[in-house]
């Protein structure tokens, strides 16, 4: 039975249509030059970026899943990119921090995320990249619930 949706134009599937093409060339970067998952290096910027934080606070921020962020703690604490030392108030609690080897990673990354960036908006006319920037921030701030 034919029906009037059309796939290609359903925005959910063009944002992740949109953040899969844009962040590839990216993420191959980051995995050739460090073996990292998309996660690991969410945490590592995250990290770069704001100090010492928990996973808690990570998945805050980057509304990650508390699971895929101790996985990515592991795997960088494991490769000596970040340092985990536990409250001494609260033992369930990790302040996590780059090491000097995760700062240079981060430093590194950084630069070429901010070289990325100018190759993808220079794509757009200075007011579609704001317009861009507005929409997808409230898109992002928007919390649905049961639309149904």
């Amino acid at each position: 039975m034919p029906s009037d949706f059309d796939l290609e134009t359903f925005l959910p599937y063009m944002l992740n249509q949109a953040a899969e093409v844009s962040s590839l060339s990216f993420q191959q970067v980051y995995k050739k030059r460090y073996g990292m998952l998309r996660t690991e290096w969410r945490v590592l910027f995250h990290l770069g970026l704001y100090g010492q934080m928990t996973a808690s606070d990570i998945g805050e921020r980057a509304r990650m899943h508390k699971t895929k962020i101790s996985r990515a703690v592991h795997r960088l604490s494991e490769r000596r990119f970040v340092e985990r030392v536990t409250d001494k108030k609260d033992r369930r609690i990790a302040h996590l921090t780059l090491t000097a080897q995760g700062r240079a990673a981060y430093d590194d990354l950084r630069a070429v995320a901010e070289r990325y960036e100018q190759t993808l908006v220079s794509q757009l006319q200075a007011n579609e990249v704001d317009a861009l920037r507005r929409a997808l921030s409230k898109l992002s701030d928007t919390a649905l619930g049961d639309f149904t």
